[in-house]
C-alpha cells in the first residue's frame, strides 16, 4: 500500500485509534502539537507522517498537519488497520495468581507490567498474559478481556479478573457503587501532619500536561474523586500512608496527594522523583538517590481488596505483601529517621 492509501478508503473501513475533544478553553493550535500533548511516546514525525497519509481527521475530515484546532474540535486518528488492543496476542507470561474459582481469580500484579496494550505498549501486559492462560474471558465495556478495574504500569498490587460475563457485571457493579474495598500503601513526600483525612476535588485531564491530570476543586471539569488516607509512620522527610479509594478515577492517588502537598515518593510523572523535602546536603541527596535506585518507580501498591462474591455472595478480601523494592526503600527511610533523631 502507498503512503496515501488510507485516502481511497470510505471512513468506515477506518479504525478509529484516539479521539480527543477540543476544551472549551483550546486556544488554536496545530493539529500536530495538539496531538503531541495527548498521545504518549507519539513523536512529531510520525504524527505529521499520519496526516500526510489522511489518518489525521478533523471533525468528520480529514486534515493537513498545520490545521489549527479550536474549541469544540473533534480530533481522531484513523488507520486502515485496528488498533493493537484488537489484535491481542496470547503470551506466555506468568501470572501470580492469588485466588481463583470458576467465577473469578485475584492476581497480584508486579510493577512495570502494563495492564492492558495501548500506544507503545502491545506486548507484555496482564491481558496479553490473560488471553494465554485463560478462553473466553468476558469482555468489558472497552472490549478487554477479563478487566474490571485497573491500576498503572508502575503500581504494583491485587487486582480481581472476571472470568465469566455474570462475574464481569456484578463485580463491575460493585466497583461503579463503590462497594468495593481498596487500600494502598503510599510513601510520601514530606511530614503528613493529620492523623487521617479525606481529599475531594474533581479529577481531570491537566489541561497543559495533556499526561497528567489534575484536581478541578470547583467541580466544574472532571469527576468526582474521593480518597481516605491514614498515617501509619512518619519517617522525617517522608510519611508511610494508607489510602482507600471510594472512586477509582485515572492516578487518583497520585494526584490527589500531590494537590495537597505530598507527592509520591519517586513519582516521576508528578515530581515526585526530585528532591523535594529535605537538607541540602550532599550525604542526604546521595541518601535519596540512593532510595530512588532501590525503587526506581512511584512507592504505590494496591495492597487490599475486598468485594463480594457474585455467585456465592460471600465478602471476600485479599492481601498482598509489600513488594521488596518497596519495602527496602521504607527500610533506608526507618533508618535513616532514626539516626537523624539519635
Amino acid at each position: 500500500m502507498g503512503e496515501n492509501s488510507s485516502l481511497e478508503l470510505p471512513e468506515e473501513q477506518l479504525h478509529e485509534h484516539y479521539r480527543f475533544d477540543a476544551s472549551k478553553g483550546q486556544e488554536p493550535l496545530r493539529v500536530d502539537k495538539f496531538l503531541m500533548n495527548f498521545i504518549e511516546n507519539a513523536t512529531r514525525n510520525k504524527i505529521q507522517q499520519a496526516a500526510k497519509a489522511g489518518n489525521i481527521w478533523v471533525n468528520d475530515k480529514a486534515v493537513k498537519q498545520n490545521y489549527k484546532v479550536k474549541a469544540g474540535d473533534v480530533v481522531k486518528v484513523l488507520f486502515a488497520h485496528p488498533p493493537y488492543e484488537m489484535l491481542l496476542t496470547p503470551e506466555d507470561i506468568p501470572l501470580d495468581i492469588v485466588y481463583e474459582d470458576d467465577s473469578l481469580l485475584v492476581v497480584n500484579k508486579p510493577a512495570g507490567m502494563v495492564v492492558h496494550p495501548g500506544h507503545g505498549n502491545y506486548s507484555g501486559t496482564l491481558i496479553n498474559a490473560l488471553v494465554y492462560h485463560f478462553d473466553n474471558l468476558p469482555q468489558n465495556s472497552n472490549e478487554r478481556p477479563g478487566l474490571v478495574h485497573r491500576i498503572d504500569k508502575d503500581t504494583s498490587g491485587l487486582l480481581v479478573v472476571a472470568k465469566t460475563e455474570q462475574a464481569m457485571t456484578h463485580l463491575a457493579d460493585q466497583f461503579f457503587e463503590k462497594t468495593s474495598e481498596r487500600e494502598y500503601l503510599a510513601l510520601v513526600w514530606g511530614n503528613v501532619v493529620e492523623d487521617s483525612g479525606t481529599i475531594e476535588g474533581h479529577i481531570g485531564r491537566h489541561p497543559k500536561n495533556r499526561l497528567q491530570n489534575t484536581v478541578f476543586p470547583d467541580g466544574e471539569q472532571g469527576k468526582e474523586a474521593v480518597t481516605h488516607f491514614k498515617v501509619i509512620e512518619r519517617l522525617g522527610y517522608v510519611t508511610l500512608i494508607s489510602c482507600k479509594l471510594e472512586t477509582g478515577r485515572t492516578h487518583q492517588i497520585r494526584v490527589h496527594m500531590k494537590y495537597i502537598g505530598h507527592t509520591l515518593f519517586n513519582d516521576a510523572r508528578y515530581g515526585g522523583e526530585k528532591i523535594l523535602k529535605g537538607t541540602t546536603f550532599t550525604k542526604y541527596k546521595q541518601f535519596v538517590e540512593n532510595c530512588f535506585k532501590v525503587l526506581p518507580r512511584q512507592a504505590l501498591h494496591a495492597k487490599t481488596l475486598g468485594f463480594v462474591h457474585p455467585v456465592s455472595g460471600e465478602m471476600m478480601r485479599f492481601d498482598s505483601p509489600i513488594p521488596e523494592d518497596m519495602q527496602l526503600a521504607i527500610e533506608k527511610w526507618h533508618a535513616y529517621a532514626k539516626h537523624a533523631k539519635e
